[in-house]
């Protein structure tokens, strides 16, 4: 048997000393064995961070997504405003460049006008024969597909833009101004007046005039 200590009150009165109990510390409070947080608490946690962590993230996509719509719009632009340059330049050069080539046609067929009098004048004559004859025609065929195209003739309404008149005479039998004779015959390409026809133009007769040539009639 263990000997009692003397110290102890009462072991000294012939008591047992209690024993400790479980979870209480010596003179002190209680021990508390349980966890801090509880696994639902930390679950908890876990699932907090991870959806900031989410909304985060989401708002750093949407505001990626909103910097690449606008990149991509500025580049659509920029896209488009030199697709409008090109086409406008594109239309320039093709028009400088049909005005080049109708400035050198006009050029070249203006030179050949007087040769092309000298066919109609031997054609009025009867000299257009044989192999001149051949080569008249052969000539005119080719300014023809050039777009050479011959205008003025008699009987035609006088057109100050296409017509130049050489003398002016009156006649009854006329109520407008009237082309006579055609001296030169006129050419244009297109709607552009290479010459103007040269030609001898008829007027209406005064009214004055028409009056008195109605009285000597009668």
């Amino acid at each position: 048997m263990t000997p009692q200590d003397p110290q102890d009150p009462q072991a000294a009165a012939g008591q047992e000393t209690p024993p400790a109990r479980p979870g209480r510390r010596p003179g002190g409070e209680p021990e508390d064995h349980a966890p801090a947080h509880g696994f639902g608490d930390e679950a908890a946690e876990m699932a907090n961070e991870t959806e900031v962590e989410a909304s985060d993230g989401d708002q750093a996509a949407a505001d990626e997504l909103t910097l690449a719509q606008t990149a991509l719009a500025e580049r659509t632009l920029d896209l488009q405003r030199l697709q409008a340059e090109f086409l406008n330049y594109k239309r320039r050069v093709d028009r400088d460049r049909e005005l080049v080539k109708q400035n050198a046609t006009f050029g070249v067929l203006g030179g050949l006008l007087p040769v092309l009098d000298d066919i109609d004048r031997a054609r009025e004559h009867g000299e257009l024969e044989g192999g001149f004859k051949a080569v008249a025609d052969s000539l005119e065929r080719i300014v023809a597909a050039l777009g050479l195209t011959k205008f003025g003739a008699s009987g035609d309404e006088f057109d100050p833009t296409l017509h130049e008149a050489l003398m002016h005479g009156h006649s009854p039998d006329v109520t407008t101004t009237t082309v006579d004779v055609v001296a030169h015959a006129g050419y244009r390409i297109g709607d552009r007046v290479v010459r103007a026809a040269k030609v001898t133009v008829l007027d209406p007769e005064p009214e004055g005039a028409a009056a008195e040539t109605t009285t000597d009639e009668q």
